[in-house]
């Protein structure tokens, strides 16, 4: 929460991917105008130890107002809340166009969508500019938008999160899952996050920092897709030296696609730490 500055110093210790800032639904409305401050003179100041600097503003138009405290004090990302068309979005961009002091940095947004309508316009908001590297899913207000009741499964939103991972992957940007709201439950987190993974979300929303592991853990490659994948590559390796236009492995040929999902559970297990930037040579070693 924005008006919460005890919080803000040692967010970072606990190696998140990125710390949001929230103006929006995690402070009071009379104490909205101080957080800003309080936001801003955090962007400025706190070490996030690496971590993206993103802020939560309001819905717009209100949250036009917050660009001037965080646009041009350091702000990697902002979260535009209930956004519901591109024009929201193109909004934004005027504004941190007309403030912005650097013309060349740039910030990203990530529209969050939390209606039937945003929903249903999502593709429209995640091609709306250049600058929208992702969108998220927020599951409380977009139960409450349906008039259902939220649950540990989700079968209730299940339709809503294939539509937006199917825009986010047609319009080339990242999917992003709702927060799970227990933070005792880290088996539902866990179970959450394999069905959230298996519709093409690439990560989800924090609440508390004991649910960073797991996310980390359970959104990254589990070690037999990891083994897996560097046969693909291998065989790929390999046939490409011999000019060869078909790769196999074993008694199976290997696609393209195929290939392109393997390189990129590789590039992943190689960010979480899971697998050696130098695997191959190891490998090659290891079958010398």
């Amino acid at each position: 929460p924005g008006n919460t500055p005890s919080m803000f110093s040692n967010a970072g210790i606990h190696d998140p991917d990125g710390l949001i800032l929230d103006l929006e639904d995690g402070v009071a409305p009379d104490k909205k105008f101080e957080a800003a401050f309080l936001v801003r003179n955090a962007l400025r100041n706190i070490n996030f130890y690496g971590a993206e600097k993103m802020v939560r503003i309001n819905q717009i138009p209100r949250g036009l107002d917050d660009l001037k405290f965080i646009v041009n004090h350091g702000v990697n990302l902002i979260l535009v809340p209930k956004c519901e068309s591109a024009e929201q979005i193109h909004m934004v961009n005027e504004k941190i166009a007309e403030i912005a002091t650097d013309k060349n940095r740039p910030i990203w947004l990530m529209p969050i969508i939390e209606s039937a309508d945003g929903i249903l316009k999502a593709k429209e908001i995640a091609t709306a500019a250049e600058n929208v590297v992702a969108l998220a899913i927020g599951l409380e207000d977009f139960t409450a938008d349906m008039g259902v009741q939220r649950t540990r499964e989700g079968n209730e939103s299940l339709m809503a999160r294939n539509l937006l991972t199917l825009a986010c992957k047609s319009a080339g940007v990242q999917a992003i899952d709702s927060v799970f709201s227990d933070v005792d439950d880290i088996e539902g987190l866990q179970n959450t996050i394999k069905v959230s993974k298996s519709l093409g979300f690439v990560g989800m929303g924090c609440i508390h920092p004991r649910q960073i592991r797991p996310i980390h853990e359970f959104y990254g490659p589990v070690e037999a897709e990891i083994t897996k994948a560097k046969k693909i590559v291998l065989a790929f390796d390999e046939a490409t030296a011999k000019g060869l236009g078909v790769v196999s492995l074993g008694s199976k040929m290997i696609d393209p696609p195929v290939v392109k999902r393997a390189l990129h559970t590789i590039e992943m297990a190689i960010k979480l730490g899971k697998l050696d930037n130098n695997w191959k040579e190891q490998m090659l070693t290891e079958n010398a």
